[in-house]
């Protein structure tokens, strides 16, 4: 019964005067015609002249008129006024929408639009307010390093250039992130899928990752060295073929692992494991450690930008290795979140795979 309503009611809004500007206009136009002809019919009963009821209708109509124009042009004042503050810098006065038809329409999506760019901005001055901090840190260790050397107060030994080359390693790192996210935003990336083998291609993930992890962290960093953490690859079975981007893929198993290395304990044990999916060429992988562990309140934003988490124990991290997993593996139409684990974190990454025939 309800449905059938909301067909009726759908229906009769052509004729609507507070849902159609072109039924408030016509109802505008009937009324005054009928207080003409009413006034016309009262003058020729009272025998009034015909020129004083010409006037009273030219009146009536003028203010029936200007009532209606200024409900319709209401809205559009207000969203010019909107618009000019927007144009200033300042995105938070909205429109107020009290009207059902097609100018209050108008304003509910020039509200939508106002949200949107407020949040682009608020992005924006996010974006920046965070690169330079994370520019700015990498960049001050290595000018000290570096006027250290100068002023010879350091020599330029092996171990101070190790210092060095960590950190314009940072920053290389930080920049390639950077790009992975312009990258992102302009939608230019795009997939180069193809069949392959689970077990050999995440070896040499593992093996790339694990050459990082014996170097030693710059002095005064929060990190420790990772030679201690043990790299371990469960595949079954061990024939298992997957249908995916290398190369995004690879940035996602490389994120993940790098992260779950970072918040493992001393000794502890980084698992990656592939099964496949119900479907053919598909993938489910988790990426397991030992470490603390991500709270309830952070699970929803750990694959935001910059989110670095709310545990006392960060590593000092960028904050966007998690985010262009995320855009990686939605790339590929599947899905990455933190799954429960009795133990430290675990992440649980699926891809849906797709064309299974030899390339």
């Amino acid at each position: 019964m309800n449905g059938c309503w909301r067909r009726i009611w759908a229906a009769l809004r052509p004729w609507d005067p507070f849902r159609s500007i072109k039924a408030a206009l016509q109802l505008l136009v009937i009324v005054s015609v009928l207080i003409t002809t009413l006034l016309v019919i009262v003058a020729i009963h009272s025998a009034t002249e015909l020129r004083v009821i010409t006037i009273f209708s030219i009146i009536a109509s003028l203010l029936i008129t200007q009532i209606v124009a200024n409900g319709l042009t209401a809205p559009l004042r207000e969203m010019t006024a909107v618009a000019r503050a927007m144009a200033g810098g300042d995105y938070s006065r909205r429109v107020t929408r009290v009207r059902r038809d097609e100018v209050g329409e108008l304003a509910g999506t020039f509200n939508r639009m106002a949200a949107d760019l407020a949040a682009v901005d608020r992005h924006r001055k996010e974006l920046v307010a965070n690169v330079s901090h994370e520019l700015r840190t990498p960049i001050a260790a290595l000018r000290a390093v570096l006027e250290n050397v100068v002023d010879g107060v350091s020599a330029a030994d092996p171990e101070t250039m190790r210092l060095a080359l960590q950190q314009t390693e940072r920053l290389g790192k930080l920049v390639s992130q950077l790009l992975d996210l312009s990258r992102l935003d302009s939608g230019a990336v795009r997939l180069d899928a193809k069949r392959f083998e689970v077990w050999p291609y995440l070896s040499a993930v593992l093996r790339t990752a694990s050459l990082g992890m014996g170097s030693t962290k710059p002095t005064g960093s929060r990190s420790r060295p990772r030679a201690d953490v043990h790299l371990h690859l469960d595949v079954s079975p061990p024939e298992l073929v997957a249908y995916a981007d290398g190369e995004r893929l690879h940035q996602v198993v490389a994120n993940l692992v790098d992260n779950a290395v970072k918040h493992s304990p001393p000794g502890g044990r980084v698992t990656v494991r592939a099964r496949g999916g119900a479907t053919p060429g598909s993938l489910d992988l988790d990426v397991r450690d030992e470490g603390p562990g991500i709270p309830e309140a952070d699970r929803k934003r750990v694959f935001d930008r910059f989110h670095r988490g709310s545990h006392p124990g960060g590593d000092g991290g960028t904050g966007l290795g998690l985010a262009i997993a995320r855009w990686a593996v939605d790339l590929h139409g599947g899905r990455i979140e933190v799954a429960e684990s009795p133990r430290g974190c675990r992440i649980h990454v699926t891809l849906p795979g797709g064309p299974m025939a030899s390339p």
